[in-house]
């Protein structure tokens, strides 16, 4: 007897299941204090109720009674406590919650950003974590903190909000509920305090929650929502195609192709802008003349200005392509001018679901359809000769078979030669040679012969079907033909898009992409190509350009990135096209495109494929800026690594003798000196060198250290008397040559900072000032608060900044003038940019009114801790 098996561990057996996504519920409110929170804590303690694992993660209550009465009977997770300069924070747990594994965690404020040190700078990162574990989530925002809305929200209300959350994790969520309140009943929470406390909701009314904003924000609310409710829709028909779906507008217009569109376009921007609904026009292409034609295509051109999309339809029967085209673009709106045609009845039948508009015209009706027919149907010489000579021809080779075949066998010759005549020729000859096959073949074929009598009654019913059968499927043949041939040209356009993208996927140059763009359209449209390329310093070349090309439509193509010359409203008597190449980031340059035929362009597929090859040209010398660019950058990168490792090691090998050396001149010129020696002088200016070259040495170690990252700033609160007399200690005799006045305001207040950073600032300043100065030149040094500032300034006499980016100056290794006989090496003004901007201050260059250069350091003012001053209330301060 076998052993029984081993029973299976369930739980290694749920962990080898794949592991599920979990779902993010959203509770989505246009202001604070509509009820997001109690809404998703009622929803929470429901689920809690059903028998569901609830986790409280994290709420925000903001003091409200009855959103705090809502966590009763809720877990609610501890909060973590991080500190951070020198004060507690509290912060959601995300490991605990990871390691508790609830199926269901609230985590309110999605758009909060955590304390620095955390695992994720923004909550939004910790819930996606979470859903990615398989837990389930629940959370809440407001409309302003979508990234895409933030500077609508900014300009509408007048505040800037900066935490915000992309739009992705807002389109990705698996449930959104608006929670919403009207603007009235908001500002009556908010003044009995429902909503902030006392002191900050006054505040908050006269700012953030003014009616005008809460009317403005719920609009945007609701319509983010329904943005996404119609992309949930669109996703869904896609999947499912179906009847037209009247949720919304979505107009649809039939072009006639003559004279009433223009009134039928105009109307149907109206009423798109009206309804602010998208709105498209088509055009049923099925074999219709030249002049037919070229008024649809200009009317195409003209939709696409006014803002339609447009799109040339063929290749089945009309009514069923119309409606499969506003299926599935859920178009429920379709106008038509033309009112009582057979094409609107069969809509009618076929897509009850549509609402068919009719629009009024004040150009007259165009000739009766028939006429048209019959104008269409009526071939052309070289089309009739055609036909006749196929129909004498037929005849002459069926001679010697009469009596041998039946005579109804020999009409299939005639209905073959129809359909011969359909395909090569089109609708008029194959009309022609089916009117000319009855006669012939009576004539000669059916008895008596060579006389248009008929002896037998049942021939004329033969005579009639001949007759239909002909004309019919002449005409059903000369369509699909028509058909056909639109299919093979987008076909052909599609691979040639598709070799001309895997060819330049490989292409290396720019002057490949041109040579690759040339020979694709050349072969589909019969034209000359030229691509006209920025320099370097992104100024379009117009070197030798071709007898049919102008450099002046060229360059205002690129300036304005819009399309111009031929077939557009720009220059439309230029002989060629121009087309910008548009990528992403710029224009990359322009395309010009002259076909043969000027009329090609003029098709809106061909039209079609110059644009996408102009936008795969585009995006491949985007792509090769980018290369070289990222090359570049690499080598510059590694220059500078291998530039500051050694500037660090010789730095640190010159410290230690710089340090014997200066100490030891100062040693010499203090015993020259008590000796009275005349050597002493000397020996003064080899301690000031040996100065100088110390506070050089140091600046080399401080720029090695700040670009490697390892600066730790000690802030403390410091008097600026404090902080400009240790800096003009560090200098010595450096400013002897230079009068120096100090303008410090009596209410200057104290400055946060790094004493010791701030004071390598000003040593710095000062040191530039003393040496693009001449000697006897003054030198200010002024302290002040401005505004929101602290602005401590250094000014000189000296000639001033050079012309050109002051900015450049704070680049390392960057100075004024490149030979000079001023000493140093470019660093100081970097090192005092690099500490200004880990003190979230600004250090700003400029030149004085009244000549020489002003430095100005802006540290940002906070508010000075309370006396008595101590090191344990600037710890809290």
């Amino acid at each position: 007897m076998n052993p029984p098996a081993a029973r299976p561990d369930p739980d290694a057996l749920l962990a080898a299941q794949p592991r599920r996504r979990g779902r993010l519920k959203l509770f989505f409110g246009a202001a604070p204090g509509v009820g997001k929170t109690w809404a998703m804590l009622a929803e929470a303690a429901e689920r809690r109720a059903q028998g569901l694992d609830v986790l409280v993660g994290w709420v925000d209550t903001h003091g409200r009674a009855d959103t705090e009465a809502m966590l009763a009977g809720l877990e609610v997770l501890p909060r973590q406590a991080r500190a951070h300069r020198g004060a507690q924070l509290w912060e959601f747990d995300l490991d605990s919650v990871l390691a508790r594994r609830p199926a269901l965690v609230v985590v309110d404020e999605l758009a909060h950003s955590n304390a620095p040190g955390s695992r994720h700078p923004k909550r939004w990162q910790d819930v996606e974590e979470l859903l990615a574990a398989g837990i389930d989530v629940y959370s809440a925002m407001n409309v302003q903190h979508l990234d895409s809305l933030n500077d609508v929200v900014a300009r509408v209300t007048g505040v800037a909000v900066r935490e915000t959350v992309p739009d992705t994790v807002f389109d990705h969520a698996d449930e959104v509920r608006l929670v919403d309140l009207p603007p009235d009943d908001l500002l009556q929470r908010l003044a009995a305090g429902k909503v902030y406390l006392p002191e900050v909701a006054e505040r908050a009314a006269g700012q953030f929650f003014r009616k005008g904003n809460l009317i403005a924000l719920r609009e945007l609310a609701l319509r983010r929502l329904a943005d996404r409710v119609d992309g949930q829709m669109r996703a869904q028909r896609g999947a499912a195609p179906s009847p037209v779906w009247d949720t919304s507008f979505g107009l649809l217009l039939r072009l006639n192709g003559d004279a009433r569109d223009d009134d039928a376009l105009r109307q149907c921007a109206r009423l798109a802008r009206a309804l602010t609904a998208p709105w498209h026009a088509v055009w049923l292409d099925s074999g219709h003349d030249d002049g037919q034609r070229a008024q649809a295509l200009a009317s195409l051109s003209r939709a696409g200005e006014l803002g339609a999309v447009t799109l040339l339809l063929s290749g089945g029967e009309p009514a069923a392509l119309l409606a499969g085209y506003a299926r599935r673009h859920n178009l429920s709106l379709l106008a038509s001018s033309d009112h009582a045609s057979a094409l609107t009845r069969a809509l009618a039948r076929q897509a009850p679901e549509l609402n068919l508009l009719w629009l009024a015209s004040t150009t007259p009706a165009p000739a009766p359809r028939w006429r048209l027919a019959w104008q269409a149907l009526t071939p052309g010489w070289s089309g009739a000769a055609a036909a006749g000579a196929l129909c004498a021809a037929i005849t002459v080779l069926a001679l010697p078979l009469r009596g041998v075949l039946d005579a109804t066998n020999l009409v299939m010759f005639y209905l073959l030669g129809v359909l011969w005549t359909a395909l090569r020729h089109g609708r008029g000859p194959a009309a022609l040679a089916a009117v000319l096959s009855v006669p012939l073949f009576d004539f000669f074929f059916v008895r008596p012969y060579l006389s248009f009598a008929v002896s037998d009654v049942e021939y004329l019913i033969t005579f009639a079907v001949m007759l239909i059968v002909g004309l019919v499927a002449g005409q059903l043949v000369a369509r699909e033909r028509h058909s056909a041939a639109r299919a093979r040209q987008r076909e052909a356009h599609t691979r040639l898009l598709y070799e001309m993208a895997r060819e330049l996927g490989s292409a290396l140059l720019p002057e490949q992409v041109a040579d690759i763009s040339a020979r694709a359209l050349r072969a589909a449209l019969d034209a000359d190509i030229h691509l006209w390329l920025p320099d370097a310093n992104d100024t379009l070349s117009l070197d030798a350009p071709a007898s049919w090309e102008d450099a002046a439509i060229a360059r205002w193509c690129h300036d304005h990135g819009e399309a111009a010359g031929q077939g557009t409203h720009t220059l439309p008597s230029a002989p060629c096209l121009y087309l910008p190449l548009q990528a992403t980031m710029r224009t990359r340059g322009v395309m010009a495109i002259h076909a043969a035929d000027p009329t090609r362009l003029s098709d809106p597929d061909n039209r079609r494929l110059c644009e996408a090859a102009a936008t795969l040209a585009a995006q491949t010398l985007e792509r090769l800026h980018y290369i070289d660019v990222a090359q570049h950058t690499l080598v510059a990168m590694e220059s500078e690594r291998l530039r500051h490792s050694l500037l660090a090691a010789l730095s640190h090998d010159l410290r230690t003798p710089l340090t014997a050396l200066s100490g030891n001149a100062e040693t010499l010129r203090n015993a020259l000196a008590r000796a009275q020696r005349p050597e002493a002088e000397q020996a003064g200016l080899l301690v000031e060198d040996s100065r100088r070259l110390a506070r050089l040495v140091t600046n080399l170690l401080e720029m090695a250290r700040l670009q490697a990252g390892a600066v730790t700033l000690r802030q403390d609160w410091l008097p600026v008397e404090e902080l400009v007399g240790s800096a003009l200690a560090a200098l010595g005799s450096a400013l002897d040559a230079h009068p120096l006045t100090l303008e410090l305001a009596a209410d200057c207040p104290l400055v946060y900072g790094d004493p010791l950073l701030l004071e390598r600032v000003l040593v710095n300043l000062l040191d530039n000032a003393g040496k693009y100065s001449p000697p006897g030149a003054g030198i200010s040094l002024s302290a002040a608060r401005e505004g929101d500032y602290t602005a401590l300034r250094v000014r000189d006499h000296g000639p001033g900044l050079p012309a050109g980016d002051a900015a450049r100056l704070f680049e390392p290794f960057s100075r004024g003038e490149r030979e000079s006989a001023i000493t140093g090496v470019g660093l100081g003004l970097a090192i005092c940019r690099a500490i200004a901007d880990a003190h979230q201050a600004r250090l700003e260059a400029a030149n004085a009114a009244d000549g020489g250069a002003c430095f100005t350091l802006w540290l940002p003012w906070r508010d000075a801790p309370a006396a008595p001053f101590d090191g344990e209330n600037s710890e809290h301060a």
